[in-house]
């Protein structure tokens, strides 16, 4: 035992270390937590909007063109609600654009729009949501006992759905007619007291989203496989089953949100929710959430979806190019990783000040190139410590 052991004991005995040798939690102060990123994230909307008051005045101050960004918003917001999730429970999914477009096009198609016309408009809503969450459930199942990498599962998926939908409706745009649905239209084109029902329905499943991630045992696992898989596995938590049922809520989100795609242009197309993959995860990185799972708000992918869909409004009113937009969310994406880098490496550098040493839990996870969502490693070897017993002083030795 070394003198600066026995100088960080007190009377409890040996072994026990005093009030010296405790961790020091890290005070790195309210911006250092969620609500400081996100008050981060606010601070650069306001910016963004005056940005766009500057360069597009009056124009972008129309109540109509506050509308307009809010129903924008909405339907890649439901997505990027559902990819919350999969992320931080240390996934991907790729697939959520085509998965869109499969269920606008089910959705769609004269035998359900026939169904609908005889029982009602709801059945457009559930075979949307069905479909979706069908091909959230394949792509569960393959990642989570199958052992697919998460990334190369969905990039699998959205060829596939994508494939299927163009099969589906021959390659055509499908119309629902308004006036052989029109219970439906007024539900999901429609608005109440002025604001459009499609942005109530983002604001209700962002709500729900928040509740589900912080308020209930699903959110607080979803956390610890995201954190440490093996960890989660051996405090008792199902996580080949959790992985899977991660999924199955993205695809619910897709099918949402091709059900409020339908309202919104009338059609359903294999050509739906292009993009949408990069579109959300940008919305998810933007927000704060770690790609390596373990740490997310939904409140941040709100925050990050409003950023991209204000960006574009402005870079519209200013008639600058799609490829302007594009190059301009590229930057953001970087910029916004390593900012999120920086921020983890300090405080993996704050909890070794305040501990003196480096601990498991200080070593932040890494996700393992190739393996399954949810399957993370993280730099749990530690030097082995020898148990200090009683000494035996009946010899006189220590």
């Amino acid at each position: 035992m070394t003198s600066d052991t026995i100088a960080t004991q007190d009377s409890r005995g040996p072994g026990r270390p005093g009030p010296a040798t405790r961790s020091k939690k890290p005070h790195g102060g309210i911006m250092s937590g969620p609500v400081g990123r996100n008050m981060g994230l606010v601070i650069a909307l306001a910016i963004l909007c005056a940005v766009g008051v500057i360069s597009a005045g009056d124009r972008f101050l129309d109540a109509d063109n506050a509308i307009t960004i809010l129903r924008s918003a909405a339907v890649i917001g439901v997505v990027s609600i559902g990819m919350t999730f999969v992320i931080i429970g240390g996934g991907i999914d790729l697939s959520v654009g085509a998965l869109v477009a499969l269920s606008s096009v089910w959705a769609t198609t004269l035998a359900t729009q026939a169904m609908a016309q005889d029982f009602h408009w709801i059945v457009i809503v559930i075979t949307a949501v069905a479909v979706g969450a069908v091909g959230g459930l394949i792509n569960g199942i393959v990642i989570a006992y199958g052992k697919v990498a998460a990334f190369i599962a969905t990039l699998a998926m959205l060829a596939s759905a994508r494939g299927l939908a163009e099969i589906i409706s021959n390659r055509r745009t499908q119309i629902l007619e308004q006036r052989d649905h029109r219970g439906f239209y007024d539900v999901f084109a429609g608005d109440v007291l002025g604001i459009p029902t499609l942005v109530i329905i983002f604001v209700v499943v962002a709500v729900a989203g928040w509740v589900l991630l912080n308020r209930t045992t699903f959110g607080r696992r979803t956390f610890a496989v995201g954190g440490n898989a093996e960890a989660a596995r051996l405090a008792g938590i199902r996580v080949q089953r959790h992985t899977m049922w991660l999924y199955v809520l993205s695809g619910i989100a897709c099918g949402i949100a091709a059900a409020m795609l339908i309202g919104r242009t009338t059609t359903g197309s294999s050509t739906h929710g292009t993009l949408y993959e990069l579109d959300a995860i940008a919305a998810v990185v933007i927000g704060g959430t770690l790609l390596i799972g373990g740490r997310g708000t939904i409140v941040g992918t709100v925050l990050g979806v409003l950023i991209f869909t204000t960006l574009g409004n402005v870079f519209t009113l200013n008639g600058l190019s799609s490829s302007a937009q594009a190059v301009a969310r590229g930057v953001i994406i970087v910029l916004a990783v390593l900012l999120q880098q920086r921020v983890a490496a300090g405080g993996f550098r704050r909890r070794r000040l305040a501990g003196g040493t480096t601990s498991v839990a200080a070593n932040p996870p890494t996700t393992t190139p190739g393996s399954p969502a949810g399957e993370v490693s993280t730099n749990t070897t530690a030097p082995a410590v020898p148990e200090e017993g009683p000494r035996d002083t009946t010899n006189g030795s220590a």
